[in-house]
């Protein structure tokens, strides 16, 4: 159903991207840097069955016309849980049941399953974006407080779009990922060289353990992708998903994986990891890339191989990198691993706003005194990274 916001728009509410032609969706997402927000991703997590109101992602996504030309969308969802977010909130749907407050659903802007930094609504050139903007904030609030919403909550947003966003009254909450960033580099040995004595020698005993273990590693793009890699790619997948438990969910159903080689391959990087003797990858890695930046995002081996999770992970996307011009590479959500390997800890936001006065009272002061924790964590993190004196 389409009601009239004001003469020159019309809004609707669809629950599901399918109803958005893929050429007016990709009109205003294609400009941005991040990937995670083009019409070919979020349906195939809608049609795979990854995102789905069976799954508690309900889309419910917000879309804004003008004489039938889409100006304006945001991808949404109804949530009725916080899995598969990366940005746990969970005790504060703990403190709203002993409070009597129902947290669920709740409203949710993010890529589902997809800790990166990057979402914000997506509005067409040339359109008043701060108008358009105060508009779409409008039709959430009023959509909320209707439908008895308890919060909506952006996810992993972009900055520029964070500030714009505070000044209307959303709370940015502040957590951290871990970033590697191209320091002008043209070699590995140039990212080796940033590191002190000892760390250089443990990368470099790193990468001779893959070439010890008899394997080679194989970047893949594009036309070189066959259909048979991706659907391997899941099996790898929900084996690393199986061994971690509920760290390591599996919200993407295999038909995802398949259904990425129709149309998307041309954003898809894997690393595959082969034997002296054998055809088939014996461990893979699977990356996306966009411009100048590289995101890592899954990752298995059906073999325990030393070093070949560093190697698949960090060290040859990195080398990849630095041949592509690649300026940022986020490789995923954790950092026990990554921060020992270049990946400095790197502020990320999400943006909250609460319905529910009692929450409001609640949460709101507790976000800013998190935030100042957050901020000391970040820079203790980064305080013992293993880089040269000249680098710190």
């Amino acid at each position: 159903m389409v009601e009239q916001l004001k003469p020159r728009y019309s809004v609707a509410w669809i629950n599901k991207i399918a109803e958005v032609p893929q050429s007016a969706w990709d009109a205003l997402a294609l400009p941005l840097q991040t990937p995670f927000l083009e019409w070919e991703w979020l349906n195939n997590l809608e049609t795979s069955g990854s995102a789905t109101a069976k799954t508690g992602w309900l889309p419910n996504h917000l879309t804004f016309w003008r004489n039938g030309t889409l100006i304006a969308a945001a991808a949404l969802y109804l949530k009725g849980h916080s899995q598969g977010e990366f940005v746990f909130d969970h005790q504060w749907a703990d403190l709203a049941q002993r409070l009597g407050v129902r947290y669920y659903p709740k409203m949710l802007g993010m890529t589902p399953f997809t800790p990166v930094e990057g979402y914000r609504f997506l509005i067409a050139p040339g359109e008043d974006e701060n108008e358009i903007t105060e508009a779409m904030v409008r039709e959430i609030d009023a959509f909320c407080y209707k439908h008895r919403i308890s919060g909506c909550h952006f996810l992993f947003v972009d900055p520029q779009w964070r500030l714009f966003m505070e000044r209307l009254g959303f709370t940015a909450w502040l957590h951290h990922s871990y970033i590697w960033q191209n320091l002008s580099f043209t070699t590995f040995d140039d990212y080796l060289a940033i590191f002190n004595a000892n760390q250089r020698r443990n990368i470099k005993r790193e990468r001779k353990a893959i070439e010890k273990a008899g394997l080679r590693l194989q970047p893949l793009t594009g036309d070189e992708i066959a259909k048979s890699f991706l659907e391997l790619m899941y099996e790898f997948y929900a084996d690393t998903c199986d061994k971690f438990g509920w760290w390591g969910s599996k919200y993407l159903t295999k038909r995802f994986f398949e259904q990425l080689h129709v149309r998307y391959c041309h954003r898809v990087l894997l690393f595959a990891a082969y034997g002296e003797q054998e055809n088939q990858p014996l461990g893979m890695s699977f990356c996306l890339y966009k411009g100048d930046r590289l995101y890592g995002r899954y990752w298995g081996s059906f073999q325990e191989i030393d070093c070949l999770h560093f190697n698949a992970c960090y060290y040859a996307p990195i080398e990849w990198a630095i041949a592509n011009g690649i300026q940022i590479f986020d490789p995923g959500a954790g950092g026990r691993h990554k921060k020992r390997r270049g990946f400095p800890a790197t502020p990320n936001y999400s943006l909250h706003r609460f319905y529910n006065q009692r929450l409001q009272q609640i949460l709101y002061p507790y976000i800013w005194e998190v935030n100042e924790l957050e901020q000391q964590e970040i820079e203790a993190i980064n305080a013992e990274l293993p880089f040269s004196k000249r680098e710190n």
